[in-house]
């Protein structure tokens, strides 16, 4: 609401209370009118006056306030509920201890769940930083004792399924109700204990941890990188197998009407997932090795001759796709799919130059040495371009039929589908928005410090793996609608959450008075306020 002076013809101004609502000014209540300067500025503070009256807000404060002297106890910070607490109210999570057994004290259960997840976002770190900004800012004391209780009592089935269901509505409402294409992607957390458990175990870690236990967490998210479900695995498990698994839950649990077409890594959709993803009537995207394919395939790629940078190609394929785990024999299916190819000059430019840098690096390896090994060379991608003989004294040259071919393909990159009814355009570029669930590991590993863990206690992993989720839902959001500003502003997210910590009130007595947020802190008050 503002306040309007509008001049009558009669020369008289009215004073108006008006209200924009899409686009249209309506007048909420007309103060008086007046010819006389200062009887209409007496008109425009009763204005203002009315406008706290009927919209009350939490800047509206006193003006003067009448006091002696202001100590630091007094300033306290209001942002992390301000600015993050208004999107965690969004999600439907203030009902998640209704209806449970056994549940005592449900809201301070209430009080700790939203605490632990905002100040995640804000306030990364372990517990006991919990503990000490909500003493010192909030002057609330909590026990740590009592946090690890809670934490032992949250990861309950019932629990965690409220939750999932609630950040699966959100993120459905939020891409219009409809789930066309879903990213998988599985990333590592490790331990700073060296021990093992069920959970916690040794195995491949993305983070380079080698000898530290891990756990693997496997994430679904929509095509604009809104999380949709998750599922935790032991550290040693291969991560191809967990893809089913995950897919096969999220289907129970939110009784998909249709299934959405699955995007994932190469690595990702072995033959064996690709065979269970085609009996369970699941569509799917992912990237192919076309310089790794068999030779009649790669025939087919070099006949065919892309005009631009925009051109596409494709090429059916009828594989018998043959599924074995440990060299034991599982299952075999016949699968149509389409290889979906298309063409940069800047990636060809890029594939020339690492071909390059790699050949000379072969060629300075074999006229430094008359006999050296391929695990002296450390380019096995490379190494495919090397003849070698088989006498006791190895000989190394450059294959030059192999490195034309190579070169033949270069700058194609391919995608492989079992649907029929995506354009080339759509399947590339559903391919390509994977990056979303690359950097919800990101965000989850940098942002929101999800790493390293502490605890021991499987329930207690779990349960801070399940505040991290509903951390990370907040934060995509928070992004989104502050993302306008961050780019007018050329900043970071990084000095955003700085601007919002910075946002502070002044107590006194059981009053609190809003500090005037700046004109950056207002618009993001403003883009986070609105539905």
């Amino acid at each position: 609401m503002f306040v309007r002076k509008k001049k009558n013809p009669s020369g008289s101004v009215s004073v108006q209370i008006i209200k924009k609502s899409k686009g249209k000014s309506k007048v909420i209540k007309s103060i008086g009118c007046s010819k006389d300067e200062k009887e209409i500025n007496k008109l425009v503070n009763l204005a203002k006056q009315e406008i706290k009256r009927l919209e009350p807000n939490l800047f509206d404060y006193a003006k003067e306030l009448e006091f002696v002297s202001l100590s630091n106890e007094q300033i306290i910070p209001i942002g992390d509920e301000l600015f993050i607490g208004k999107i965690y109210d969004r999600l439907g999570l203030s009902d998640i201890f209704d209806g449970l057994k056994n549940i005592r004290n449900k809201k301070e259960k209430e009080f700790l769940f939203r605490s632990l997840v905002i100040s995640k976002i804000l306030y990364p770190g372990s517990k006991l930083y919990l503990i000490d900004y909500l003493w010192y800012f909030k002057q609330k004391e909590i026990d740590i004792d009592k946090i690890y209780r809670f934490l032992d009592t949250l990861y309950k089935d019932e629990i965690k399924e409220k939750i999932q269901k609630a950040i699966f509505k959100y993120s459905l409402s939020k891409i219009g109700d409809s789930l066309i294409v879903s990213f998988y992607d599985v990333t590592t957390l490790h331990f700073e204990s060296e021990s093992e458990d069920d959970l916690r175990r040794i195995g491949f870690s993305k983070e380079g941890k080698l000898n530290r236990p891990q756990i693997q967490i496997g994430l679904l998210t929509t095509l604009q990188g809104y999380p949709l479900a998750y599922e935790v695995y032991e550290g040693n498990r291969f991560e191809g197998n967990t893809l089913i698994e995950t897919l096969k839950g999220f289907e129970d649990r939110f009784l998909l009407s249709k299934k959405p077409i699955v995007v994932a890594d190469r690595g990702m959709l072995s033959s064996c997932n690709l065979i269970e993803l085609t009996k369970a009537g699941y569509k799917y995207i992912i990237g192919a090795r076309i310089k790794s394919m068999k030779a009649s395939i790669k025939n087919q790629i070099l006949n065919l001759v892309f005009i631009s940078d925009r051109d596409t190609k494709a090429i059916e394929l009828n594989q018998e796709l043959v599924c074995k785990e440990q060299r034991v024999f599982k299952d075999k299916l016949i699968i149509s799919q389409r290889l979906i190819l298309s063409y940069s000059s800047k990636r060809a430019k890029k594939d020339k130059y690492l071909r390059q840098k790699a050949l000379d690096r072969l060629k300075a390896k074999i006229e430094s040495s008359s006999n050296i090994t391929k695990s002296d060379l450390k380019l096995s991608p490379y190494a495919k371009f090397l003849d070698i003989q088989k006498e006791c004294n190895i000989e190394f040259r450059l294959n030059e039929d192999k490195i034309n071919q190579d070169e033949r393909l270069d700058g194609i990159k391919g995608f492989i589908t079992n649907d029929f009814t995506l354009t080339h355009n759509e399947i590339i570029e559903h391919y390509k928005n994977l990056w979303h669930i690359e950097k919800a590991f990101r965000i989850s590993k940098t942002d929101l410090k999800i790493r390293p863990i502490y605890h021991r206690l499987e329930n207690r992993i779990k349960a801070h793996i399940l505040i991290s989720f509903v951390a990370y839902a907040i934060y995509i959001e928070f992004e989104k609608r502050t993302r306008d500003i961050k780019l007018e502003l050329n900043t970071s997210y990084k000095i955003i959450r700085e601007l919002i910590k910075h946002t502070y009130a002044i107590k006194i007595n059981s009053q609190t008075y809003p500090l005037k947020l700046s004109s950056i802190q207002q618009k993001l008050y403003d883009a986070l306020k609105n539905d």
